[in-house]
């Protein structure tokens, strides 16, 4: 028999051992658990309070310190046990004023987002020839004959964000390589509002860093049209960005413990830090709320799975990453005990289901899931396919633990990513609700049911 042919066997046989043994009692549970989800009004009153009354939670800054200290206290009145706050040492990047105004061949101020982790200006700030460039070939072509001295303007069209995210990220140093003073770069959306859209670049080491920040789509296309009429656009720019030394922050952890094989954790949920604009609404309290709230209904229900669940707050996601490896580091030789992992990072648009990724064991992992899937079909959530994880995950699924991600619609989510509009009145109540019974489902199944998702994989301790 093929190799192929077997695995598909064997992934059958599992869908059909797990339903013959668990349809009934889990078709109850989660029923139970959707009509709590649909009905619940506590979740989004947290969400609201946080939006509204901390605000964005940029690390290092005093808001995200008095997050961590609310979500802590929250968990506690949740009845969630075991909650914690082990430290974690962020970056500490601070925006600072910035402006930025076309001087020639028309007077016209532009509407900009410093991108996290730039440096600033000098204090006259900028003044350069802009050269606009919509992909990095085009950039390449035009040389340091063409780039040197002056500002270069990333204007690619939007993609999809895994593809024009590279213009934001990489960008700058691909300019500065070349001789260019400054880069501007065309919002990652594809929502014209005139709206800049922040977001994390990273500076190459082989390459001087240079200022850099978003502008809306509407300006990058006026310098576009401008320039393309045989205009020589000049910008002024000025900011004040820079770092401070590494502040301390923590991830907040809470439990539900198992009632049988304590140590076997599934772990779930998003990250409490977000960027120094609006109120991170989307990105990412709404991922920390839901699994919040999910886990909250779980232990209201007096449901005692299997095994541990443990909601993670994890810090630092936007611009570093540090609360993801910390908690790894955190884990030990532990995160071998880790069922899986969930991962709610991207809004609370209507839920479609769940990605998994297991490694080798993906395509079974699916098949196993696919009960869950039919458990959740009720509220449109139930597709399972291949591909889950997020970047708070990624270093224990690195060790070999299976890395889940709640699928939403996504119908508006990069309209608002990053920018001032990311409030709380961009989440609909009744989406986070079906985001709340999606999460508390799938961690409730991979926390009670029989056998692991996957098989565990070997880690070395630390």
């Amino acid at each position: 028999m093929k190799l192929a042919s077997l695995v598909a066997l064997l992934a059958a046989s599992v869908v059909v051992l797990f339903s013959q043994d668990t349809n009934n009692n889990y078709r109850q549970v989660a029923n139970r658990l959707i009509d709590a989800a649909l009905a619940d009004r506590a979740g989004m009153e947290k969400l609201t309070y946080l939006c509204d009354r901390i605000g964005n939670r940029l690390s290092g800054s005093p808001s995200l310190t008095r997050a961590i200290a609310w979500a802590a206290e929250q968990m506690k009145k949740d009845g969630l046990e075991n909650v914690s706050t082990p430290r974690v040492m962020v970056p500490h990047w601070v925006r600072g004023s910035e402006n930025a105004f076309i001087e020639e061949p028309v007077q016209r101020n532009l509407t900009i987002l410093g991108l996290g982790g730039s440096i600033g200006t000098p204090r006259q700030g900028i003044v350069g020839a802009v050269v606009p460039v919509a992909n990095f070939e085009e950039l390449e072509r035009k040389g340091r004959a063409g780039v040197e001295g002056k500002i270069v303007l990333f204007n690619a069209p939007y993609v999809s964000y895994g593809q024009t995210v590279i213009y934001r990220h990489s960008g700058p140093s691909r300019a500065a390589k070349l001789g260019a003073v400054a880069t501007l770069v065309r919002s990652i959306t594809p929502l014209a509002a005139q709206l800049p859209h922040t977001g994390a670049l990273e500076y190459s080491n082989d390459a001087p860093k240079i200022p850099a920040a978003a502008v809306t789509i509407e300006d990058a296309t006026l310098i576009q049209r401008l320039t393309d009429a045989g205009n020589t656009v000049t910008v002024h720019l000025q900011m004040e960005a820079h770092d401070e030394p590494d502040a301390e922050a923590a991830n907040v952890i809470g439990e539900i413990r198992g009632s049988e094989r304590p140590d076997e954790v599934v772990v779930m949920g998003g990250h409490i830090d977000s960027w120094d604009v609006g109120e991170g609404a989307q990105d990412d309290g709404s991922g920390i709320m839901a699994a919040l709230e999910a886990a909250h209904l779980i232990h209201q229900l007096g449901l005692k799975p299997r095994r541990t669940i443990r909601v993670v707050f994890w810090v630092n996601e936007e611009n570093g990453g540090a609360g993801g490896k910390a908690y790894r580091e955190w884990a030990g030789a532990a995160v071998k005990d880790h069922v899986a992992a969930i991962e709610m990072d991207g809004g609370a648009e209507t839920p479609v289901g769940f990605g998994i990724t297991a490694g080798a064991q993906t395509a079974a992992a699916v098949a196993r899931l696919r009960f869950v899937g039919t458990l959740l079909e009720r509220i449109g959530a139930g597709a399972i396919a291949a591909g889950g994880g997020g970047a708070d995950i990624a270093p224990i699924m690195a060790e070999g633990v299976p890395g889940l991600a709640l699928r939403t619609t996504g119908a508006h989510y990069f309209d608002w990513h990053h920018t001032k509009a990311d409030t709380v009145d961009k989440v609909d109540p009744e989406e986070f609700r079906r985001c709340i019974a999606s999460m508390a489902v799938m961690a409730y199944m991979l926390a009670d049911m029989p056998e692991r998702v996957s098989a565990p994989a070997a880690v070395e301790s630390r």
